[in-house]
């Protein structure tokens, strides 16, 4: 742990994915009576071939980074006589060849009308929703958003601690304000946590970034849209959609909504339909 949070200098969100990944390999290993110092290449094929297939590739590329700082660890203690990292082979993968999950402006509208606003976890959840799909924001800034992060006085708000490390002030929406307004008044249980959004359910807690992608995943299969790994990250592409649609810029958008480089962007270019239309039916000359 010293290591991962004094030296690789960790967040405490991504130690908890490194522990989740180790506990698969140490769960591999003690069925199969292998002790760590007798890890081989032959065991690191062998776990990454049973693993593979029952995880999504996202997840499958995480875990091999993982084992690969976890075995150089292990070769710099004196663990292993060998570095074994290098031999942690990747799954093959073209950079931008996914599609980023978005619907349809008319399909979030769906989703929102969806809620339940009558009920404290309806206004709760719809708050929620409103700000995934209005700035775009990742499940775990909405859980990290506290009631100091809202400056009412002058209609903004920030969230703190992005994954590229940066502070970002966005102007809070009439509609969304209001949202947040009706369920800090008829919804947020009586609590000293400074969290905006609650469990609604015992123990009292603030609601985790799980619980987020949860929710909004529910309300997606409920407006009955049918999208790959329904979650929050559906409504952030949305929200990505809408501003392409509008023809902003791809450096606007990725400030918008958080990335750290503008190829982190580039994938929402295949979103671009009607640009992409007007390059696909125009001269091509005009295009070179």
């Amino acid at each position: 742990m010293a290591f991962l949070v004094e030296e690789k200098g960790l967040r405490p969100r991504t130690i908890l994915h490194y522990r989740f990944h180790l506990h698969q390999f140490a769960t591999y290993l003690e069925r199969n009576s292998i002790r760590l110092q007798a890890v081989s290449p032959t065991v690191i094929s062998g776990f990454i071939a049973e693993y593979g297939p029952r995880v999504a590739w996202t997840t499958l590329c995480n875990a091999c980074g993982t084992l690969r700082v976890f075995l150089r660890y292990l070769y710099r203690e004196g663990v292993l006589s060998r570095d074994l990292s290098p031999l942690v082979e990747f799954p093959q993968s073209y950079r931008h060849a996914g599609i980023p999950r978005s619907i349809s402006w008319d399909q979030v509208e769906q989703v929102l009308a969806s809620v339940d606003r009558r009920s404290p976890c309806g206004r709760r959840d719809y708050a929620m929703l409103l700000l995934l799909s209005t700035y775009g924001l990742r499940a775990c800034e909405v859980a990290s958003l506290t009631l100091d992060d809202i400056d009412w006085r002058n209609e903004r708000f920030r969230v703190r601690d992005r994954k590229a490390g940066n502070t970002t002030t966005y102007p809070l929406s009439a509609v969304a304000g209001s949202a947040i307004v009706d369920y800090l008044k008829n919804g947020r249980p009586a609590t000293t946590h400074r969290e905006i959004f609650m469990r609604m359910s015992a123990p009292l807690a603030p609601i985790g970034h799980a619980a987020v992608v949860c929710r909004a995943a529910h309300f997606i299969r409920k407006a009955g849209i049918s999208v790959p790994r329904a979650g929050s990250h559906v409504l952030r592409h949305s929200c990505v959609q809408r501003l392409l649609n509008a023809h902003f810029s791809l450096k606007h958008i990725g400030d918008y909504v958080g990335h750290r480089s503008i190829s982190s962007t580039q994938i929402y270019g295949k979103l671009a339909i009607d640009q992409l239309r007007d390059v696909a039916q125009g001269d091509g000359e005009d295009v070179l």
